[in-house]
């Protein structure tokens, strides 16, 4: 399953997934963001099991507020649309699945 764009449009139907979800807050210009990127990609192919999603802060600045995004990378997990999981800063790929598993 392809990494899916989330915004304030189509946020309720990721929140309400029966998945585990993973939400990236991201932005083009953050350096780790784009080493944390190319995991959460390989993330969402390998493990059809979890929804994967990235959310851009620069273009859904009220989606990254009210997750209090203070920081980017974020990575968020949520499960039956509560925050199970969050943690700001690069992470190894393992240590994303980890949380995803926790």
């Amino acid at each position: 399953m392809s990494v899916l764009s989330v915004n304030k449009n189509n946020f309720e139907s990721v929140k309400s997934s029966d998945k585990p979800v993973l939400l990236d807050f991201y932005a083009d210009w953050c350096g780790p963001c784009r080493m944390v990127s190319p995991l959460v990609d390989e993330i969402a192919e390998e493990n059809p099991q979890y929804l994967v999603g990235k959310i851009n802060v620069d273009e859904q600045p009220e989606l990254a507020q009210a997750f209090g995004v203070a920081s980017i990378p974020t990575l968020v997990v949520m499960k039956n649309g509560k925050i199970v999981n969050q943690s700001s800063g690069a992470r190894p790929k393992q240590q994303i699945l980890s949380m995803l598993e926790g």
